[in-house]
């Protein structure tokens, strides 16, 4: 047994990730067995759901670097990449260590195949421009903090952990998405145009997010997982009094995926993406994939 829960998560001895080296470590004390009642697949499928989820949209953050439009943005998206970067860690090695696989966070992260990824299609679309990586921002910030409060009282102790540290981290990735939206939105005719193109073109993706899958319904049952279709409601509350601010109407719902037909239901969860996916991984695994096996 190990004194270090990250160790009982990634392996004792893993010299590759320093696992929050210089930080308080979220995870002290925490009990790393499945609850009791819990199938461990089920629990390792929900932790790739919201991992994956966490580790695309950061690399899509990622790509901003030295082309934000200020360098002060581009530290924000930065920091903002690094803490999904840091929530998809945990979550990756989690499902690892609960499926009894013993797959750590690079074979999870760099060594699966497109189908075999369970993020929302919302986190893989391209950025498009700013405006619309800030409109995909938000959206996705406040879906995903009204999802982590409620996972904070998880009857796992990894996902209650998690899920309490990422809700301070996700409060500021909502609150600089939507002081974007509102400063564009409520700025010059171009700068409103753009935003309003921006809101359109991901709204299509919205209706996945409360598209429950059934592993989440089984756990949400017993008490471990959240229910996607209840935080439906605190979304529209949210976003409703953003676009009010920046002075937007809120988009018509429009069928199909991004131009795509099925956009409705919980198709990223099923492993079914977009090709905008490839393009993700083939740039986030050549090096593991060219060097397999190698630590750094």
């Amino acid at each position: 047994m190990s004194d270090n829960p990250y160790e009982a998560l990634s392996g004792e001895g893993d010299a590759r990730w320093a696992f929050g080296t210089g930080f308080t470590d979220p995870l002290a004390g925490v009990d790393t067995g499945v609850p009791d009642g819990v199938d461990g697949s089920d629990l390792a499928t929900y932790c790739l759901m919201l991992g994956d989820d966490a580790l695309i949209m950061s690399h899509r953050l990622q790509q901003w670097c030295t082309r934000a439009p200020e360098l002060e943005e581009e530290v924000a998206l930065a920091n903002i990449a690094l803490d999904l970067l840091g929530q998809a860690r945990l979550l990756l090695a989690r499902a690892g260590q609960s499926d009894g696989s013993g797959r750590d966070e690079d074979s999870l992260a760099f060594l699966r195949d497109a189908p075999e990824f369970r993020n929302v299609r919302l986190a893989e679309e391209a950025n498009g421009d700013f405006a619309r990586s800030m409109a995909r921002l938000l959206v996705f910030a406040v879906w995903r903090l009204a999802l982590l409060d409620r996972l904070a009282g998880s009857r796992d102790p990894v996902l209650s952990a998690v899920a309490a540290k990422g809700v301070k981290e996700v409060t500021y990735h909502r609150d600089y998405a939507a002081g974007w939206v509102v400063r564009l939105g409520d700025g010059t005719p171009y700068s409103r145009e753009r935003m309003r193109e921006g809101l359109e073109a991901v709204w299509p993706l919205v209706t996945e997010l409360f598209t429950p899958h059934e592993v989440e319904l089984r756990l949400a049952a017993a008490g471990v997982a959240v229910d996607p279709s209840e935080l439906r409601a605190e979304f529209d509350a949210v976003l409703d009094q953003v676009l009010g601010a920046a002075g937007l109407a809120r988009p018509r719902a429009v069928p199909g995926l991004g131009g795509r037909a099925g956009g409705g239901n919980a198709r990223g969860r099923h492993g079914e993406h977009t090709a905008e996916l490839d393009d993700v991984l083939a740039e986030m695994q050549t090096v593991p994939r060219a060097l397999p096996g190698a630590t750094w």
